[in-house]
């Protein structure tokens, strides 16, 4: 009787022993990192459980990380990294912070995609908010077997992407996306949105050409339908563009105020002063409003248009080439007037 009461003190000793171990673990892990404000931490492909537990010291200024490198430890982190980006607040303990990087719930993240002049400018400002770089993305927007399966050349592959703000997860890669940008083209591109450009004659591809040159034209968004719809009354009696912005690309001088004679000489298929019809493809990524003015084109006789002789950007549209001449004489004039060569 008196070893099994010795027995079963020995028992409780050791619970009670377990239970004092386990109290200052429960406090460990129960507590917050000691970090002052929240923020964003980003796990690169290249990061290590210890690289992880430093940037939460440096950049979070956590004070309290012993047990979040136990847990690493213990449940083998090193192992299963999970790249991404995650929000990170004063108030959430270790275990939930930990938990959350080791199953890899990241939080997502807003994702701009400009409208820019080139393919590259846009890579680069994309790589500047996702994990993959601006050359990954580059080698992707210069990969024609990919291009291909999304349905696109090299000419044409501005008018797959549509300059708005998405939310994504900072990990994706240069592939994915790609595959992202041709869901919301997919998206964009609704039964609707097709018929009018049936209607104007036109493919969703040719939209975005003819809008890039619109938006290239004109600042004015309220003058944009106008301008879609000059140049539409052009295509349809086989009129050349004769478009300026075209020169400037073919040139691949944007910085041009006059374009002279000379410059309407330059071979290339993008100069539609010497080719009939639209560009090979879109001369810059135009905004998804430009997009919309070739859709919802204005309904006009116009087929000249000549900047104002203001330089306030808006153009003086005429339907006959005489009242057109006396616009372009006047503007000639402005910028003699001001030294613009």
């Amino acid at each position: 009787m008196k070893r099994k009461k010795t027995i079963l003190l020995s028992g409780i000793a050791l619970c009670a022993l377990a239970l004092c171990a386990a109290a200052p673990l429960c406090l460990l892990l129960n507590r917050p990192l000691g970090t002052p404000h929240a923020g964003w931490l980003y796990i690169d492909g290249d990061d290590t459980a210890d690289s992880v537990c430093a940037k939460l010291e440096k950049q979070f200024h956590a004070k309290r990380t012993e047990g979040f490198k136990l847990l690493a430890a213990a449940k083998d982190y090193e192992g299963h990294i999970h790249t991404g980006a995650y929000r990170l607040s004063p108030d959430e303990t270790t275990l939930q912070i930990f938990r959350k990087l080791n199953h890899g719930r990241q939080t997502p993240v807003k994702l701009v995609v400009p409208g820019t002049r080139s393919l590259a400018r846009m890579a680069s400002a994309v790589g500047r908010q996702i994990m993959a770089d601006s050359a990954q993305l580059a080698a992707a927007l210069n990969d024609s077997a990919r291009c291909a399966s999304l349905g696109f050349r090299r000419e044409t592959l501005p008018a797959l992407f549509l300059p708005n703000t998405y939310e994504v997860y900072w990990n994706m890669d240069a592939a994915g996306f790609m595959k992202r940008m041709k869901k919301e083209y997919d998206r964009f591109w609704n039964a609707q949105r097709l018929n009018k450009a049936k209607a104007a004659g036109l493919t969703p591809v040719e939209v975005s050409t003819l809008a890039s040159i619109v938006e290239e034209e004109t600042a004015d968004k309220d003058e944009m339908p106008v301008v879609a719809g000059l140049y539409l009354n052009r295509l349809r009696i086989g009129m050349p563009l004769q478009a300026d912005p075209t020169v400037k690309f073919a040139l691949q001088d944007f910085g041009l105020r006059r374009i002279l004679y000379k410059h309407l000489e330059t071979d290339s298929p993008y100069n539609t002063y010497k080719c009939q019809g639209l560009p090979p493809g879109p001369i810059r990524i135009p905004s998804i409003h430009a997009i919309e003015s070739v859709l919802n084109y204005s309904r006009h006789r116009y087929l000249y248009m000549c900047a104002k002789e203001d330089l306030s950007g808006t153009h003086n549209f005429a339907r006959t080439l005489s009242e057109h001449q006396a616009n372009a004489r006047r503007y000639q004039q402005a910028l003699n007037r001001r030294n613009i060569r």
